[in-house]
């Protein structure tokens, strides 16, 4: 049987928040009741937006808050290297070997024009039309414009059972279309990043976001052409704010860094978001570890979790 090795991979662009720490918190619970492996990947693809300093900051927020890693990018481990600005070949080793089965082709779509055919307000996402799938381009076009790569999602259902959301399953050819899998500045797409890097470091259970589970089907579609086995997916709800807005990094209120300052301490965090997820009876201040023996995933609500942070105790 094999031994669960989860992860926690966070994107360095910003202070961690309440939202950030709830999935990292769940994660960590999950894999420490299981007496598994816990990773830390960050996922600093992005050079314009992810910054070494906040990876610095994140990993000195999670230690403070008692989530601690098995493997990272501070302590290295069988996987290394932990950040994905550092892993690059291998998504373009990837990236090769679906061109190599003809499954890749160049999209010189503009912003423009896909902003022209995004959807309206209270509209669902559009699928991609497949506008340069059979696209005939003389070279003079091709050099005017740097083309983004698109996967050539073949026709099916792509199903799986999440252990929070249940049965999910999804047509990506009618519902998404061909999608990304490199950026036209040449970026690898988060949705191939995450394939290779989990299928590498051989990632056996993934908690996250409720807000990443209609991404899943095509994690899976590049799973099967990749021939990596999948993960064990769990997409718990997500925390919002009274008003009903999903938590961001642009909410400085409610970032770890701001609760600090204001004398919070780690286990009154930890004590109020294991309360919101009903593992204790009131919000009291507690550490991670006294989480553990008791840990119960059946205990989370299925809607989103509303939280303030005034109610944190001081």
């Amino acid at each position: 049987m094999r031994i669960m090795r989860g992860r926690f991979a966070p994107s360095p662009t910003g202070e961690i928040h309440l939202g950030n720490v709830w999935t990292a918190l769940l994660a960590w619970l999950q894999v420490r009741s299981a007496g598994g492996i816990m990773v830390l990947r960050m996922e600093d693809l992005d050079p314009e937006r992810s910054r070494q300093s906040y990876a610095d900051r994140l990993m000195a927020d999670m230690q403070w808050l008692g989530l601690d890693w098995d493997e990272g990018p501070d302590i290295g481990g069988p996987y290394a290297p932990y950040c994905q600005g550092q892993r690059r070949e291998l998504y373009q080793a990837a990236l090769e070997r679906l061109e190599a089965a003809g499954m890749v082709y160049p999209c010189y779509c503009t912003r423009a024009e896909l902003a022209a055919s995004a959807p309206h307000a209270g509209e669902t996402e559009r699928v991609y039309p497949g506008v340069c799938r059979q696209r005939k381009l003389d070279n003079a076009f091709k050099a005017a414009r740097r083309p983004a790569l698109r996967l050539a999602v073949p026709p099916g259902q792509y199903s799986f059972t999440d252990v929070q959301a249940g049965f999910v399953s999804q047509d990506l050819s009618q519902e998404v279309g061909d999608f990304v899998i490199r950026r036209s500045d040449g970026v690898h797409a988060y949705q191939l990043a995450v394939v290779v890097d989990d299928a590498a470091m051989d990632i056996t259970h993934v908690l996250r976001g409720y807000d990443l589970l209609s991404s899943t089907p095509r994690q899976l579609l590049l799973y099967r052409l990749l021939g990596q086995r999948a993960p064990v997916f769990t997409h718990v709800p997500l925390l919002i704010a009274p008003d009903g807005h999903r938590l961001s990094k642009r909410q400085q209120a409610l970032s770890i860094a701001a609760l600090r300052a204001q004398g919070v301490t780690a286990e009154a965090i930890i004590g109020y978001l294991a309360f919101k997820a009903n593992l204790i009876d009131v919000p009291q201040p507690v550490r991670a570890a006294e989480l553990i023996p008791s840990f119960d995933m059946t205990k989370l609500q299925a809607d989103s979790v509303i939280i303030d942070s005034r109610e944190i105790c001081r």
